[in-house]
């Protein structure tokens, strides 16, 4: 199973259908690589994954990071990164890169905003200056940025938020996604439409049935995991796994706690991205195969074994949990950064073992025995 509608820089291929749990693995060719899927991509809100070099990233097996439109546009700008070469030669990473539309930070950062069908007047969080970010912009700033895959510009709602408001901004999102789909004239990036509707399945469902003109490899489903309960989450994958045809990669915005992204992948989601692993990381806080591990914890002071004895990476290799509760409490950075590499190495090798169960028709024995060990 394959669509390719971009002279050949883009395709998606169906690797294997889990005849257990109907979940799938696929690969994802880019000009930069190919993706193998189902995936996490670490968060490089503003060029740079948090404390993390292009050569970590690679080391623990990072196939695609994801960078952020509005971020990048404000600071060092979009037209910046242009001159340096684009935003693969400006932070050193030669592997594929996904550009956030920046919508949802226009929402969610800046106090004051005004929107219409034209787009959103906003002020930068970082200076209070007024911009206007229109499809056509988000577009324009995207393509100067040059990342593989593109985020068409959308309003996202969130949880709580009525029937009558969602379905406005649905709306809106679709007339602006036409407006993308034609300000996007570079073959070598791909444009993801944005299905919106918060929780409300028939919005969501006329979404998709607005967006499937506009979708040549790849869709993404924006507005979950923003306040609603996982199991409301979970109905709307759920609705929309019944609706899929042959659209490439199905992206899920903004999820990436290891039962979401189990969870996900059952209900047909192929990428995630989040920020949470090294949010957390930062504040000492690890994913590890039986949960979840607060490293500053007093009992930790004189444990030396590692952070997690089923983990490769270089903290869990080299470093016990004494160790790590040391440099947190000393305020030392080594420990944030170790947290960080450790947390994506545990999502990205997660995703690993998920997609070795999917080919091996085991997926759902695979997620029985996670939840088993897994204490969240």
């Amino acid at each position: 199973m394959s669509k390719d509608l971009s002279k050949g820089y883009f395709r998606f291929e169906v690797e294997h259908i889990c005849k257990q749990s109907g979940a799938r693995t696929g690969k994802f060719y880019t000009p930069h690589g190919v993706i193998e899927t189902p995936i996490y991509m670490p968060v490089g809100t503003q060029a740079t994954v948090k404390s993390l070099s292009s050569r970590d990233l690679e080391e623990i097996e990072a196939q695609i990071i994801l960078s952020n439109t509005y971020h990048l546009y404000l600071r060092p700008t979009s037209k910046l990164i242009e001159r340096a070469g684009g935003l693969h030669a400006f932070m050193n990473w030669r592997r594929p890169i996904l550009t956030d539309s920046g919508g949802f930070q226009v929402f969610s950062l800046s106090k004051f905003r005004k929107i219409d069908d034209n787009g959103v007047e906003f002020r930068s969080h970082l200076n209070g200056d007024t911009h206007i970010m229109t499809p056509e912009k988000c577009v324009q700033i995207q393509n100067e940025l040059g990342s593989d895959i593109v985020m068409q510009l959308d309003e996202c709602t969130e949880y709580g938020t009525s029937y009558h408001d969602s379905k406005i901004a649905m709306e809106r999102t679709s007339r602006w996604l036409e407006r993308c789909y034609k300000a996007q004239q570079n073959d070598k990036q791909m444009l993801f439409p944005i299905i919106q509707g918060n929780v409300f399945c028939d919005l969501r469902e006329e979404s998709l049935k607005r967006a499937l003109p506009y979708v040549k490899c790849g869709i993404a489903i924006g507005g979950l995991s923003v306040g609603e309960p996982k199991e409301k989450m979970y109905e709307v994958l759920d609705f929309l796994n019944s609706k899929w045809g042959d659209i490439g990669p199905r992206y899920l915005m903004g999820v990436g706690s290891p039962d979401c992204l189990i969870e996900g992948v059952l209900r047909g989601v192929d990428m995630f991205d989040c920020v949470l692993a090294t949010r957390i990381a930062r504040n000492g806080t690890a994913f590890t195969s039986k949960g979840k591990v607060v490293i500053k914890n007093a009992k930790y002071k004189d444990d030396f074994s590692p952070l997690d004895d089923e983990c490769d990476c270089e903290c869990c290799k080299n470093y016990t949990r004494a160790y790590l509760r040391h440099l947190f409490n000393a305020g030392e950075i080594l420990g944030a950064r170790l947290v960080s590499k450790h947390n994506l190495r545990f999502l990205l090798n997660l995703m690993k073992q998920v997609r070795l169960a999917i080919n091996e028709d085991r997926f759902l024995d695979f997620r029985k025995e996670f939840y088993e060990k897994y204490k969240d």
